[in-house]
């Protein structure tokens, strides 16, 4: 007998979440060294919001929901931003129970996620969650604890080089318009003189002979040479010296009578 291609809507569902994730699905393992480390956070967590009130969006859930914005969705899926990520959570039963909200709980509206996301990932907490994810018994194992590298890269700063202009206030100022034009042809421009006026704390900096230069930042990695793991990241500003430095202060961190070993490229 045929099947009626007919779709009726139910007043209740039945439906376990936990149900639908296959159990070899690899987010599974990803999920539970997540929670492991959360649940080392919750001390943190509880002194970083008040007792009274209106409830925020849970920390565990921004981290989770941060985690695959960052990386897990980036590489598996490329969503690619936090609207994206929202609208893929309404209708993905997968990044629900990733996150933690059940089949009847609405999604957060882009904007309030990202605000309270960027409240609460400061650098402390981001380090805190590195630091206890690479605690756990499963990762530890993995580490190496004597042969590293170190490389940086560049992280583009959300200012337009129109808002690069000198810090004694000279200078034309771009024409009339939304997006006015402006001729730096001939004008000498560097760090010691010019600032942005939307992002004080981006620097003009170029990667080497030949490419442009652009208002950055510099992000600097340690990984472990056993597995190719992250062990520490950092963000400084976009200087000459600013790779080495952040490599010889990790090192100091870690000094000890061990034998360490770090390499690193020409920079």
């Amino acid at each position: 007998m045929r099947g009626t291609d007919e779709r009726t809507g139910s007043l209740f569902s039945y439906v376990d979440i936990e149900a639908r994730i296959p159990a070899a699905h690899p987010l599974r393992r990803i999920r539970d060294l997540t929670n492991s480390a959360l649940a080392r956070l919750d001390k943190k967590f509880a002194d970083l919001y008040a007792t009274e009130g209106r409830p925020s969006i849970a920390p565990e859930r921004l981290l989770r929901a941060s985690l695959l914005r960052a990386s897990l969705l980036q590489l598996f899926y490329s969503i690619r931003s936090e609207r994206q990520l929202m609208e893929r959570m309404d209708f993905d039963l997968l990044l629900r129970w990733f996150v933690g909200l059940g089949i009847d709980d609405s999604v957060w509206d882009p904007s309030v996620f990202s605000k309270n996301r960027d409240r609460l990932v400061t650098t402390e907490i981001a380090q805190d969650f590195l630091a206890a994810l690479l605690a756990e018994p499963k990762i530890k194992r993995l580490l190496s604890h004597a042969h590293f590298s170190g490389d940086g890269t560049l992280l583009k700063a959300w200012a337009s080089m129109k808002s690069f202009r000198p810090k004694d206030g000279s200078g034309d100022p771009p024409e009339c318009g939304r997006n006015g034009e402006q001729d730096f042809r001939g004008e000498k421009r560097s760090n010691e003189t010019h600032q942005s006026t939307t992002d004080p704390d981006a620097r003009l900096y170029r990667k080497g002979s030949g490419h442009e230069s652009r208002l950055c930042y510099l992000a600097h990695a340690i990984m472990e040479n056993r597995n190719g793991l992250a062990i520490c990241g950092e963000v400084t500003h976009a200087t000459g010296t600013a790779e080495r430095a952040a490599a010889l202060a990790w090192l100091d961190e870690r000094r000890s009578r061990r034998r360490i070993t770090l390499g690193g490229d020409k920079a």
